[in-house]
């Protein structure tokens, strides 16, 4: 990468399929991210080095190489759109008046949202089944305690300003750091593009926290605000691209880390560790660049229907519902349906797919009967109705 020398003008219009591919992977993320976040073997919280208790099977094989091997792609892929947009748009307005917009479409539903999940989770709190699967999901960054009624007050404040009982909710946090700081970013990256991309790039793989961000998302927001001031073609795949070995190694990475997981006979060393990270890094990236370049006969067929258009305009509202929603009802469907073959793997499988019905229900009845409520809650997001 080179530094910028010229500055591309205000941004036009989106081209039909670019428009498409974006609406297209910002719902399909959201819909892989429940995947990801509906993970039901232990340790239920998964890190790029994660090692399954459980033995392996094609069950419990598959729920890994989803969750925590092909899927992985869906957040590089959302930041990297979310860069790309706001670099695309700048001129279009100062930036102080951005910033304004984005504490409103950005800022403000983080806050809505986590409060009103504290309302719920006190809600469920009070019935016994519920409080149980409350107690059975573990989500609590304050463990062993699980309850609301157990924080001390300023627990309650982190809980709803910091750390959201929503978990996923740290995708709009970041974001909305990126955003205020952007013209500091933009510079860094066009003056010194390498030592940008190097800084990123460590924080990427060695996920070295930051504070209100995650470092990782640093590399990919870039990149989107890279392309974007370069102007860069991003519809069609650069001359070293080939689809058939990035898509085998997406692919193989995914296996291969999925047959280390559950290899728990001895200790784990840094060398698996790091095996696994590097893999993990390597996976997200093919993914990424299969997805984006490899996948257009899917997405032109996919939009070209009506339905799933009309879906597109619920992306938020799925992102805001399904967690922590779709861990306490995993912890319910395991409870209850013990006794039923497979009961883990088709909860993995349909339970998401249920999620996404409930979310999209109460997203268009809302829309329909609140739409200004609806509107704040989503940023401005999905008001269109097909």
């Amino acid at each position: 990468m080179t530094a910028i020398t010229t500055l591309p003008p205000p941004a036009a219009r989106l081209d039909t399929l670019l428009s498409q591919k974006m609406k297209f992977w910002s719902l399909v993320a959201m819909v892989l991210l429940i995947y990801v976040h509906a993970f039901n073997l232990h340790p239920r919280y998964l890190q790029p080095w994660t090692q399954v208790e459980e033995g392996l099977t094609l069950g419990t094989g598959l729920q890994y190489f989803l969750a925590n091997g092909l899927l992985r792609f869906r957040i590089p892929i959302l930041f990297a759109i979310s860069g790309y947009l706001f670099a695309r748009r700048e001129g279009l307005e100062p930036h102080g008046q951005r910033v304004r917009r984005r504490l409103r479409t950005l800022g403000l539903p983080y806050l809505l949202w986590s409060g009103l999940w504290l309302g719920v989770l006190w809600l469920l709190e009070q019935y016994p089944i519920s409080r149980q699967a409350v107690i059975d999901a573990e989500i609590s960054p304050f463990w062993p305690r699980q309850l609301l009624s157990q924080y001390s007050g300023g627990e309650l404040l982190s809980r709803w300003l910091l750390i959201p009982a929503p978990f996923q909710l740290w995708f709009l946090r970041s974001l909305l750091v990126y955003n205020l700081v952007y013209p500091w970013l933009r510079q860094a990256i066009e003056r010194r593009p390498a030592l940008y991309f190097g800084i990123a790039g460590v924080l990427w793989f060695t996920m070295l926290p930051l504070p209100l961000v995650q470092g990782e998302g640093l590399l990919f927001f870039g990149l989107g605000v890279w392309l974007a001031r370069s102007r860069h073609e991003v519809q069609t795949p650069p001359r070293w691209f080939r689809l058939g070995p990035c898509a085998a190694l997406w692919i193989g990475t995914a296996a291969l880390k999925t047959w280390l997981a559950f290899q728990t006979g001895t200790e784990l060393q840094w060398p698996t560790v790091l095996g696994m990270i590097t893999l993990h890094r390597l996976g997200e990236l093919s993914g990424m660049l299969t997805a984006w370049f490899g996948l257009d006969w899917l997405v032109r067929s996919a939009m070209a229907r009506g339905w799933f258009r009309w879906l597109t305009g619920f992306s938020f509202i799925i992102y805001v519902l399904h967690v922590p929603l779709v861990n306490y009802a995993t912890e319910l469907a395991l409870r209850y349906g013990r006794a039923i073959p497979h009961i883990h793997l088709l909860t993995y499988l349909l339970l998401p797919l249920f999620i996404v019905l409930v979310a999209v229900a109460f997203g268009a009845v809302l829309r329909r009967v609140l739409p200004d409520v609806y509107a704040v809650l989503t940023g401005g997001r999905g008001l269109a109705t097909s």
